[in-house]
């Protein structure tokens, strides 16, 4: 079975919106605007794009990431492995043609039929609304968090506010920096 990995820029209030400066949102491109730049407090996003395996987003990240992301070299890696996108409404010519393999998935399903296959990691990047279904169907087996010493109020959270049964948590990495940024990576306890 492959992990699926939830990763995010997280506010210390739990926003996770347009944390690059994605248009629409008041608190917009929060996390370097805000913050002191330390490459150091960021070495896990490089990480990520070696272990990963491929890429899961929902159709809203899609859209923001796709004509972006194949053209930069920081996300070289990205580029090359296979994404899956969640939608219900996006086809096949949505679809860029510069960024390798991408594939169509129409339900949590799928996504769970994705993780029983061969493979390694499966990353989730952005995806707000994705990361919550995810989270409440019990997908998600470990969280990368970056967490920003800001509080932002409104926005997407990374978690949902369905009444649920506890979801117990594993740290199994963290560090915090001198920015005040803080790196939490837990397991999902089973």
């Amino acid at each position: 079975m492959r992990t699926l990995i939830s990763t995010a820029f997280i506010s210390l209030d739990g926003v996770v919106e347009a944390p690059g400066g994605e248009p629409g949102y008041r608190n917009s491109g929060w996390t370097f605007k805000h913050t002191e730049f330390l490459p150091e407090s960021f070495e896990i996003k490089g990480r990520e794009q070696k272990e990963a395996s491929a890429m899961l987003m929902g159709r809203v990240s899609y859209e923001a990431f796709s004509p972006v992301w194949p053209g930069m070299a920081e996300f070289a890696d990205y580029k090359v492995m296979p994404k899956y996108v969640v939608s219900t409404t996006l086809t096949e010519d949505d679809l860029v043609t510069d960024w390798g393999d991408t594939t169509i998935l129409r339900s949590l399903d799928e996504v769970a039929a994705l993780k029983e296959t061969e493979g390694g990691p499966i990353i989730v990047h952005g995806s707000a609304s994705l990361n919550q279904a995810l989270s409440d169907a019990g997908l998600i087996d470990r969280y990368h968090l970056l967490v920003f010493p800001l509080l932002l109020g409104a926005g997407k959270r990374l978690f949902s506010t369905t009444d649920k049964d506890v979801q117990k948590l594993e740290l199994v990495e963290h560090e915090a920096y001198p920015n005040g940024l803080q790196k939490q990576v837990f397991d999902v306890v089973r």
